[in-house]
């Protein structure tokens, strides 16, 4: 599967942006500070955008997810 493809539904990011493909979704995880990258849950979200890239099938769906908690791990955690 391709970086191209695009998730089934955007993730919304906050201020509005969107995250459309696994591409953007990798660019999105680069960018951020190393320590950042380095914590579990986005080396997690990574894992599953390459397993999506180089497999596809349902990895493209758990690749969302992972971003998805990825982004949102600062809330709930204690």
């Amino acid at each position: 599967m391709p970086w191209s493809t695009s998730f089934d539904e955007p993730i919304r990011l906050r201020g509005g942006a969107k995250l459309t493909t696994l591409q953007h979704a990798a660019d999105y995880v680069i960018a951020l500070p190393q320590d950042v990258q380095q914590q579990e849950r986005w080396q997690i979200a990574v894992e599953n955008l390459i397993n999506a890239a180089e497999t596809g099938g349902g990895w493209l769906m758990f690749a969302r997810i992972g971003m998805m908690r990825a982004l949102n791990g600062d809330r709930g955690e204690r």
